[in-house]
């Protein structure tokens, strides 16, 4: 491994995925991070309006996460994640009344599919079919074209599971990153479809832990910290602009740029990233749940799409949120607590919530966007770029914003690991 230090710009999941992987080589890491906290996207907080400590979203893994997992077991935060022991996901049709639970066996052969009391209501076991479908779609097909937009299938399974994944009406996303969540969960079978949940929080399995790792191994994160520009001479990245400081790289110095792609396009000349977003919006309510509620319920024919039930708070996440970006929150709660009050039978007014709105989520996880994503190489010798927005295969989801980072980390050592 090369002397010298990798400075990674940005403390969400990227950059300290990458700074993980880098200080477990022995490479010296600092980390330089504009807000207060690390995290990102992926954080936890302290919510005045509810008195408990939320995350900023709801976020949901899979077994089948293969890199989000190795990454908790290095950094000792996998036993911070709890879920049901095998696959199971309950669902709720609020405009039918029904309920449901959906049970894949653990194998890849799908045989959970002959048997109607492990599948979606109204589905025939030949319907499953479609699915495979989707494995070979081409790069410009969206999910609809390969799959259609009609009929149970779709309405109580593809469109909730999906559109969670992608932040994107499957009318307009990309069947090849849809293609890749399934390829790499439900087409395994479901060992790994199992869900996980952060149930003390993100922060806390996630993301302090990975801070601690660093610091442990020598690294420096530095918050307040953010970088203002990049200076280039030739092939190499040679100065870092901060608000405060400046600091000249070294000749066995790189850079990991593990910021949001709207970021790095005005740091780097020419750089062509997604420039469409979707939204998601997050309602949490301070009540504690019924000890019968799962702990994830899908939801559909509702604003509601899928309902987190905590120890101390039921949490609502609706994904390509957009139509909620100008409307006033207190409407929304009430709508949303009212279907969330049936879901979970609870007979008692609005209690204390709080909405939170991230208008750039994800990018829109569209053919045409999905084409515009960078590799993490760039034509500077020692810059690399870590995100969700790059070229990870997938869509922007935990598990690609911890594989972006990873793959920054190798091309800066030059060496697998």
């Amino acid at each position: 491994m090369r002397d010298g230090t990798t400075h990674i710009v940005g403390a969400g999941l990227a950059g300290l995925a990458a700074g993980v992987r880098l200080s477990e080589q022995g490479r010296k890491v600092v980390v330089h991070e504009l807000a207060r906290h690390a995290g990102g996207r992926c954080r936890s907080y302290f919510e005045p309006a509810l008195g408990l400590e939320i995350d900023n979203g709801n976020h949901l893994l899979l077994s089948g996460n293969a890199r989000a997992l190795a990454f908790l077991d290095t950094i000792g935060g996998r036993d911070r994640l709890g879920g049901p022991s095998r696959a199971e996901f309950a669902f709720v049709d609020l405009a039918e009344d029904t309920r449901w639970v959906l049970r894949p066996n653990s194998g890849p052969l799908p045989w959970w599919v002959l048997f109607s009391s492990r599948r979606v209501p109204g589905t025939r076991a030949l319907d499953y079919a479609k699915l495979a479908s989707l494995l070979s779609a081409g790069d410009g097909q969206t999910v609809a074209d390969v799959i259609g937009s009609s009929g149970p299938l779709y309405e109580k399974l593809m469109r909730p599971v999906l559109l969670a994944a992608l932040n994107v009406e499957l009318t307009e996303a990309s069947a090849t990153l849809a293609s890749a969540v399934i390829r790499e969960t439900l087409a395994k079978g479901g060992k790994a479809c199992r869900p996980l949940i952060a149930a003390e929080g993100l922060g806390p399995a996630l993301v302090d832990p990975a801070v601690a790792f660093i610091g442990k191994r020598g690294g420096d994160v530095r918050f307040d910290h953010g970088l203002r520009a990049i200076s280039f001479d030739g092939d190499r990245a040679t100065w870092l602009t901060f608000a405060e400081d400046q600091l000249e790289l070294g000749a066995g110095d790189d850079i990991i740029l593990a910021v949001p792609g709207w970021v790095a396009r005005t740091l780097i000349p020419g750089l062509v990233v997604p420039n469409e977003y979707r939204a998601i919006l997050n309602a949490h309510f301070k009540i504690a749940p019924p000890p019968s509620l799962p702990k994830i319920t899908g939801v559909v024919n509702a604003t509601t799409e899928w309902l987190f039930a905590f120890s101390d708070r039921l949490s609502v996440t609706v994904s390509a949120a957009d139509r909620f970006n100008e409307t006033e929150r207190e409407p929304v709660a009430r709508e949303i607590w009212g279907e969330v009050s049936k879901i979970a039978g609870i007979d008692a007014p609005l209690p204390p919530w709080q909405i939170v709105k991230e208008r750039r989520a994800t990018f829109a996880a569209t053919p045409a966007q999905n084409a515009m994503r960078p590799s993490a190489a760039t034509r500077w010798t020692n810059l690399y770029l870590a995100g969700d927005f790059t070229a990870t295969g997938l869509p922007a989801t935990i598990e690609g914003s911890i594989r972006s980072g990873e793959t920054a980390a190798k091309l800066a050592v030059r060496a697998p690991f």
